[in-house]
């Protein structure tokens, strides 16, 4: 169960990034351009075009291609009339150009809009030209230059007297503090936006200020109290704004503070309520509620009534591919149907839960890639416009004197040049870093639906051989594992205690599988603190894994698995030993069965391995032993896991 914001109206109020303008009125898709040998005819129909082109950009879905012409025709009505491109038409270009991801043109036309403002006097493009450069570094990462452009904002909006551009720059600085992880002043600078819209009756943005700031003190910062005050004071503004979808959102935030005070009836009379002001057609929203509703019902022990809600929001989530609401649905679902002991249909929805969240952690990879691109290529132009600027420079300091300066001007250049080539590789090494981050986390995400299948076929196994006690013990015991890996799956290195503690449930499950068939024995090195030493997770069970499946089992008689931690220098030597066939039996078994399958679970944990290597710099491995006795047997199989230790 989730909140979920109104994003919407945030890009609405965000108008830098967007005019808002009204229809021109256009009988044709192609603008008719005005003869006119006066100026006052060239301005106005030159400001026709203009608007025109700010509303295909701007309006839902965009219509890109007749924005283009109407921007290519104002700029060809100033080469025909020999008129300077103004400040309007400039920062018109620099939405376009962003819109397109041509980011470089972006950014110069955004400056070059700024200064041609500052000529013109024009106030209100001049303003318009700093929040959209602060919301164009926010997006590459370059905090401080986006902080000093709200801040220049706000004190331009407010000695010229301009409406609607505080209450918007507070709330940009809200979003920078959120991306620099700073709650106390994302919280400061939301007081300040309802304060700054109060002042000017903006509804729209008070609505916005007042729900966001509400969600924080929901969860994050959690005060029932003042989070019922402000989400109340937002749903009556939006009532009284006649704003539906903006009730319906702020009702179903407000429902999530009841239903986290736990305070049930209250929270599915507000959650249908707000399901009267919502729509379908927003998508995401009406799932959400419906989606709520269904597990505060699960909660109340009303289970077909759950159902019936959890269906209604997959219904509507499923229409427009909505990751987010279908993957934590299920997961309730499946939470549902464990509480009714329908193991099946858990399963069932809980894979159903891994597909889905799989699927959003791959769509914000690839955002976070296409922002890392973004902060790449915004990097590289600076740097390409400061060299040329340089040497620009330079040229002009040879022209006085080239004769004097020629050596000097030959050591600033290959100087310039050295530092730019450091500065490129450092920039390419950080990338890499980053694709590296990434990728393990995929291959977290590889291992554990790998794992989760080998144990739960390890249940119908268990539920076909035992009775109904037995198999409640075990699924008591599951599920008790399955929190543990959700829990450690969403990190990328855990406390070894929480690696240790999954180790020995999965280790419990499957002497009960097999009947006691081996024993096993956990060892840690006094000079390893579980608590504060942290290691990659799910790194060893897969590895143990091998032993009792391909060593033990087929052992005749009682086997062991013994796992010995020592402390080694800048990390943990983890032995896992068993007292199995050996490898080579355990390939001859492998043959005769005719199976292709490979152990899936340790060539991941191999690559993850290799990439923590390439990130820190290590040399971690794995060292296979095999151990025989005196008569050259085999007698078991000894792994050694070199651990990166993360502290």
């Amino acid at each position: 169960m989730r909140t979920f914001n109104l994003i919407f109206i945030l890009l609405l109020a965000s108008s830098s990034l967007a005019f808002a303008e009204t229809p021109p009125t256009v009988k044709t898709g192609i603008p008719a351009v005005i003869k006119s040998s006066s100026s006052g005819a060239d301005t106005a129909t030159l400001n026709r075009l203009v608007r025109s082109g700010s509303f295909y950009l701007s309006k839902k879905g965009g219509d890109l291609k007749m924005a283009a012409v109407f921007i290519d025709s104002a700029v060809n009505y100033c080469e025909k009339k020999d008129i300077a491109i103004i400040a309007r038409l400039r920062l018109l270009r620099a939405q376009y150009y962003f819109t397109i991801g041509d980011y470089s043109s972006s950014e110069e036309e955004a400056k070059q809009a700024y200064a041609k403002a500052l000529e013109e006097e024009n106030y209100k493009v001049q303003v318009n030209a700093m929040l959209f450069l602060a919301k164009y570094y926010l997006r590459t990462g370059l905090f401080q230059s986006s902080m000093k452009f709200l801040d220049a904002s706000i004190d331009l909006a407010k000695e010229k007297g301009l409406k609607g551009v505080v209450q918007m720059a507070y709330q940009t600085k809200a979003d920078v503090l959120e991306a620099a992880k700073d709650l106390n002043g994302v919280i400061k600078n939301l007081e300040l936006m309802i304060d700054a819209a109060t002042a000017e009756k903006d509804t729209l943005s008070l609505e916005i200020g007042l729900r966001r700031l509400g969600t924080i003190y929901a969860e994050r910062k959690r005060d029932f109290r003042l989070c019922d005050s402000l989400l109340r004071r937002c749903v009556e503004i939006s009532l009284a704004s006649g704003h539906k979808s903006a009730t319906a959102f702020s009702l179903a935030n407000l429902g999530w503070n009841y239903y986290l005070g736990k305070m049930y009836d209250s929270s599915l009379n507000i959650y249908k309520r707000s399901i009267r002001y919502g729509s379908p057609d927003v998508p995401g929203s009406f799932a959400n509620s419906l989606g709520n509703i269904g597990t505060i019902y699960r909660d109340l022990g009303q289970y077909e009534q759950a159902l019936s809600f959890y269906r209604k929001s997959i219904e509507d989530a499923g229409k427009v591919n909505d990751f987010y609401n279908l993957s934590w649905v299920y997961n309730d679902m499946s939470k549902l149907y464990l509480r009714t002991g329908d193991t099946a249909n858990a399963y069932k929805n809980f894979v159903l839960f891994k597909t889905y969240s799989d699927s959003l952690l791959i769509r914000t990879n690839s955002q976070g890639l296409t922002d890392a691109r973004i902060r790449y290529e915004a990097d590289a132009h600076n740097k390409e416009v400061a060299l040329l600027s340089l040497r620009l420079k330079n040229n002009r300091t040879l022209t006085i004197g080239y004769t004097i300066f020629v050596v000097l001007g030959l050591v600033i250049g290959f100087l310039t040049i050295r530092s730019s080539k450091i500065q490129a590789k450092r920039r390419i090494s950080e990338m890499n870093h980053r694709i590296s981050e990434i990728t393990q986390a995929n291959l977290r995400q590889q291992m554990n639906p790998h794992f989760i299948f080998n144990t739960l076929n390890s249940i119908q196994y268990y539920m076909y051989q035992h009775d109904k006690l037995a198999t409640n013990n075990y699924l008591t015991k599951f599920s008790t594992l399955m929190r543990k890996v959700l829990e450690n799956s969403q990190h990328t290195s855990v406390p070894l205690s929480d690696e240790l503690d999954a180790l020995k449930l999965y280790l419990e499950l499957e002497c009960l599988r097999f009947k006691d068939k081996f024993d096993y024995r956990i060892t840690l090195d006094d000079e390893i603190d579980p608590m504060l030493f942290k290691v990659p997770t799910m790194l060893i069970q897969p590895f143990v894994e091998n032993s009792i499946c391909h060593g033990l089992m087929a052992k005749e008689g009682k086997g062991s698995v013994r796992i010995d931690m020592k402390l080694g220098k800048g990390q943990i030597i983890c032995t896992i030993e068993d007292n199995g066939i050996g490898r080579e039996a355990a390939q001859e078994r492998k043959k005769k069965k005719a199976t292709n399958h490979n152990s899936l679970g340790t060539q991941i944990v191999s690559s993850r391995l290799d990439l923590v290597n390439s990130l820190y710099g290590t040399s971690l491995k794995t060292v296979y032993t095999d151990l025989k006795n005196d008569k050259d047997e085999p007698v078991g199989t000894r792994v050694e896991i070199h651990i990166p230790i993360m502290t």
